[in-house]
């Protein structure tokens, strides 16, 4: 099925903005929404060159701000007639090992990665059992697999949540035509990890995209992406010693 009326969170920068601009290069309508407004602005006149018969609707979304996700994304709705597809990819990686003083930092991520990801999809989730089709996509991160130490604890334990909250999503789904699917990717540049100098594997914004959308159009269940390495990574990485996750993070 083609999804034309795509619908995506965080979309002011790094992997939304650039998967933004490669559906509007496809054709696709798109429904962006972030904080930051006018850098969602300057992405629609963007889009307004790359393709002209692109509709690109955007909207100012704080997703901590949760009766304002449900509002939003209803009215992306009106906006393009209907969503075809969401995704859930609003998120971030502040953060320091527990005990150490940065319990807000902490209590921050875990409420904006997976508590404001349950009101996301619940509100996707609200429009397409209304309309009785829809493809819901959650951007977890191949962190999710193992537990990491340091500044990645909770972000790890919030993508692990994102991933099985969306598996049951898609338990819950089964013998209907809506759809979920979780992406795992592995490290890609973007602004949430920019000032980290030394990261395994990590390839540009550009390329990590291009493997996001390709395995997102096959609507499978999950997918680590790009598959090479993360695909075999992540399978060792899961009964990898913990003193080697150590060395991981």
């Amino acid at each position: 099925m083609s999804r034309q009326n795509i619908l995506i969170t965080g979309a002011s920068s790094g992997l939304g903005y650039t998967m933004a601009k490669m559906y509007a290069e496809q054709g696709r309508n798109l429904a962006l929404c972030a904080r930051r407004v006018e850098r969602l602005e300057e992405l629609r006149d963007e889009i307004a060159k790359l393709n002209p018969d692109v509709k690109v609707a955007v909207r100012s979304l704080d997703v901590n701000d949760h009766d304002q996700v449900f509002e939003v994304f209803k009215a992306f709705a009106d906006d393009l007639g209907h969503i075809d597809r969401v995704i859930v990819n609003a998120g971030m990686g502040k953060g320091a090992s527990l005990g150490t003083g940065y319990f807000h930092a902490n209590k921050q991520t875990a409420i904006t990665n997976f508590v404001s990801a349950i009101a996301q999809c619940e509100a996707a989730l609200e429009l397409f059992r209304a309309q009785n089709h829809g493809h819901l996509v959650t951007i977890s991160s191949v962190s999710a697999v193992r537990g990491f130490r340091r500044a990645m604890t909770v972000y790890a334990a919030t993508k692990a949540a994102l991933s099985n909250l969306t598996e049951g999503i898609r338990i819950d789904l089964i013998g209907t035509p809506i759809k979920a699917t979780t992406i795992h990717p592995g490290f890609i540049r973007s602004e949430i990890n920019e000032k980290v100098k030394t990261v395994p594997f990590i390839v540009d914004t550009e390329t990590g995209c291009k493997s996001i959308l390709k395995a997102i159009e096959k609507e499978g269940a999950s997918y680590y992406v790009p598959g090479w390495p993360w695909e075999l990574m992540c399978r060792i990485m899961k009964i990898m010693p913990i003193g080697m996750l150590k060395k991981m993070s």
